[in-house]
């Protein structure tokens, strides 16, 4: 299988407080969506950059998870994960710290250790996992619904 590529764009007009961007991707799932300072750093309503990345990391630990759920042998009826990124001020700046995730799974015939023991596992199979985790801590919780 060859490359898959994927991309989107980002475009930033005046400096950081009180300039203005939007956000398009190549889907155009986002068309021009717009970002200020205040969307990011002020809980604004739209969107910014963590939120995007969390619905990333949410997204593909999902697929990951379910996927090495069936590979075990187990049915999977959901999985519900929820990503929070953390982004903390750091050296004049701010930098993205941690990566929370909250999985749910409805899974029949499986206890709750081996259901632990595999959400660890969905981690490492994780792409944007394994992106994010050399400079980040990954925080994993993982209950049964």
């Amino acid at each position: 299988m060859a490359d898959i590529k994927r991309s989107s764009t980002a475009v930033w007009t005046g400096d950081l407080p009180g300039g203005e961007g939007t956000m398009s991707t190549a889907s155009a799932v986002l068309k021009d969506e717009e970002y200020t300072f205040a969307t990011r750093f002020k809980n604004a309503p739209g969107t910014n950059p963590e939120e995007l990345i969390a619905a990333a990391h949410a997204g593909c630990y999902s697929m990951a998870f379910a996927n090495v759920l069936a590979k075990k042998g187990y049915r999977v009826e959901g999985i519900e994960t929820t990503a929070t990124i953390h982004l903390s001020p750091q050296d004049g700046g701010f930098a993205i710290t941690k990566s929370a995730l909250e999985v749910r799974g409805r899974v029949p015939d499986i206890d709750d250790e081996t259901f632990r023991r595999l959400a660890e596992e969905a981690d490492g199979a994780c792409p944007v996992s394994n992106l994010l985790r050399p400079g980040l801590e990954i925080e994993l919780e993982a209950m049964l619904a």
